[in-house]
């Protein structure tokens, strides 16, 4: 007697025969070839036998269930919407206060934080390297003044506010200066939580906004882990990132294995710092990409899931459930944003946030239409938002946990996701770990090969990107863009002279001695820091002093 798989390849193999082969004399398919965006060959059909044998239990589960392939909430959407975190910041703290507030009316359920490159990096708004950037690709914030100012008249104290900061290397100083505020309207550090990227290994990986060497680095990252142990308990100490890794041009399996080993390193440098894994891992989040193969999206946030709680209970032997849950927030793809045709990218929009919400998304930022030419307007970003509040309330897909679960070609994506990413574990833990992997220049080859494929299918048309390589228009008419002048670099400018008139300088000098004390011994940065703060220290003379004893990292070639 044969097995249901056996009769399930029969009849597949009779289809093949039967059906497609007559099909195909009367008219033959469209050239392919027939891949994910990513380039994963695409079969014609799913059926059982290409799945095969699945122990329900053990490799999917019911929703709430360990390894969470289907989700870590029993309920889904039906509990709770996702968190619709809107990523805003341009030109000066009271331009960037008045969005938030416009996003908040607009019924944004989440504040989320952009810095000009300045503040990234860790400079002041006077140094050389300022020039010209001032407010530019995000809000300047150089001290506790102007932390203030962002956040004015937006109470920190209120648990329907949450707020996300995306910073990396002076991560722990704005961090500080947002503990202080909150402090300031009331609130109480144990009830407050937000986020803060604070992930640098993805900075060496893909976006090189860093400032210390990466050893140093992790120091800080464990030391906030540490504080908000103990400080901060409801607060995301970290957003581990692989949309950055995507955005430079990784393919979606590459993103999601660097990045849930990116994790792994995290949590051995917790463990290798004195730290219980189940002390610090439950407020470890993650932030991936969510770009244009719809069906290979979810797969990745599915196996994100399963990889994480198995190494989370297998490989640390984490025995709190919330340390085997990967929360993620997820962001539309910016990289696939076009210029040509901008309206164009509020489907894609539409569709890669709805790829993000079936995969099972804990918060979401939509793209507006117009990134690909500059920072959005206040009409585009509100149509962003629209376009989650019309998938949350209108399109029905919220009403039923995981939709697609057990279709047979999303458990086969699922599953060679989840293959895929443990071969590249396998690979970077012979190398050591992924710091080691990163001084050898491995993901990031990995990443530029990748890159240079796709664009290669791009230019061959083996990959059609409407309105620039096919369906392109002669007749576009120009639409309106923000336009960010240099009167917030004036202004900060002025700010800071005046901040150094008035301040106490001998206090200032003080708490930074103290910090530079603490970075050479084996002290908790985090105190210090906090001190630092609320001298009116800027961003960049921390981030000066912290440069005195550690140095900064300057990248070696990989040929």
């Amino acid at each position: 007697m044969k097995s249901v798989v056996d009769r399930t390849e029969t009849r597949k193999g009779r289809w093949e025969r039967e059906v497609v082969g007559p099909a195909l004399r009367r008219s033959p398919e469209r050239p392919g070839p027939f891949t994910t965006i990513s380039g994963r060959p695409i079969e014609r059909l799913y059926a059982p036998e290409d799945v095969g044998a699945i122990d329900y239990d053990r490799d999917v589960n019911n929703p709430g269930e360990f390894p969470y392939v289907r989700g870590i909430h029993p309920t889904g959407y039906r509990g709770k919407l996702w968190t619709m975190r809107q990523f805003a910041g341009f030109g000066t703290p009271e331009e960037t206060n008045q969005r938030y507030k416009d996003l908040i009316a607009a019924g944004g359920t989440g504040l989320s934080v952009a810095f000009d490159l300045p503040t990234l990096m860790g400079r002041d708004p006077d140094h050389e390297l300022s020039l010209g950037e001032v407010g530019k690709c995000g809000v300047s914030i150089v001290s506790l003044a102007d932390m203030e100012r962002l956040f004015d008249g937006i109470p920190l104290n209120d648990p329907m506010i949450t707020t996300s900061m995306t910073i990396n290397s002076p991560a722990s100083m704005i961090f500080a200066m947002y503990l202080v505020v909150a402090e300031q309207h009331g609130a109480d550090w144990k009830k407050i939580s937000g986020t803060i990227q604070n992930d640098i290994l993805k900075e060496f990986i893909a976006q090189k906004e860093y400032i210390f060497p990466p050893r140093a680095s992790m120091r800080l990252i464990t030391d906030v882990f540490g504080f908000c142990s103990k400080e901060v308990p409801k607060w995301n100490t970290i957003s581990v990132s692989g949309y950055h890794i995507r955005e430079a041009g990784s393919t979606s399996l590459q993103e999601l294995a660097f990045t849930l080993r990116d994790g792994l390193e995290y949590v051995q440098y917790g463990v290798d710092a004195g730290l219980d894994v189940d002390d610090f891992v439950p407020r470890m989040s993650f932030f991936f990409n969510s770009h244009s193969d719809f069906f290979e999206e979810i797969a990745k946030y599915r196996a994100a899931r399963k990889l994480w709680a198995g190494a989370m209970k297998n490989r640390f032997g984490a025995k709190n459930p919330r340390s085997w849950q990967l929360r993620f927030h997820a962001q539309t793809a910016g990289v696939s944003l076009t210029a040509q045709q901008p309206y164009n990218n509020v489907v894609r929009t539409a569709l890669q946030a709805l790829a993000a919400v079936l995969g099972g998304a804990n918060s979401l930022h939509t793209n507006s239409l117009d990134e690909a030419l500059a920072l959005p307007t206040r009409e585009t970003a509100t149509i962003a938002l629209r376009t989650q509040q019309i998938i949350a309330h209108e399109s029905g897909v919220t009403t039923v946990v995981d939709p697609l679960g057990g279709s047979y070609f999303i458990e086969k994506l699922t599953r060679d996701m989840e293959e895929g990413a443990l071969h590249y574990w396998d690979t970077i833990d012979r190398m050591g770990g992924m710091v080691e992997a990163i001084e050898r220049g491995y993901p990031q080859m990995e990443i530029a090969e990748a890159s240079y494929q796709f664009q290669q299918a791009v230019e061959r048309k083996d990959k059609t990107i409407v309105g620039v390589n096919d369906f392109r228009q002669t007749d576009e008419k120009p639409i309106e863009i923000l336009y960010i002048d240099d009167t917030a670099s004036d202004q900060q400018l002025a700010r800071l002279a005046d901040l150094k008139r008035t301040r106490d300088h001998d206090r200032v000098r003080r708490t930074l001695d103290a910090l530079k004390d603490v970075a050479r011994g084996q002290g908790n940065t985090m105190v210090p820091l906090l001190e630092c703060v609320r001298a009116y220290a800027t961003v960049g003379e921390m981030c000066d002093a912290l440069r005195e004893v550690w140095g900064e990292y300057e990248e070696v070639p990989v040929i």
